[in-house]
């Protein structure tokens, strides 16, 4: 799903609001998330998930096409723990 038919979606149910209020609305929150995951914190969210940004360290990785090994250096990565409401609701049996 893109930025766009997340917009049009929401625009449906919210008819008091323009897609163009809506969307910088989903732009807001998606910086703020951003902003919340760089400074470190967690972001919760109940029945969704948890994000959280995680420190990798540096290592020795291959690289594929050419078999050489190089230095990965240390980064940050985004972790993603499914919430339970959402585990059950992708994993019900649908008839």
């Amino acid at each position: 799903m893109t930025k766009s038919i997340l917009a049009d979606k929401i625009a449906e149910k919210m008819k008091d609001l323009t897609k163009k209020q809506i969307t910088i609305i989903i732009d807001n929150v998606f910086n703020s998330m951003k902003e919340a995951l760089n400074k470190g914190e967690k972001i919760e969210i109940r029945g969704f998930g948890i994000f959280k940004a995680k420190q990798r360290k540096s290592k020795l990785a291959r690289n594929p096409k050419t078999g050489q090994i190089v230095q990965v250096s240390d980064r940050r990565a985004i972790h993603f723990k499914v919430g339970k409401e959402l585990h059950k609701a992708l994993n019900e049996i649908k008839d």
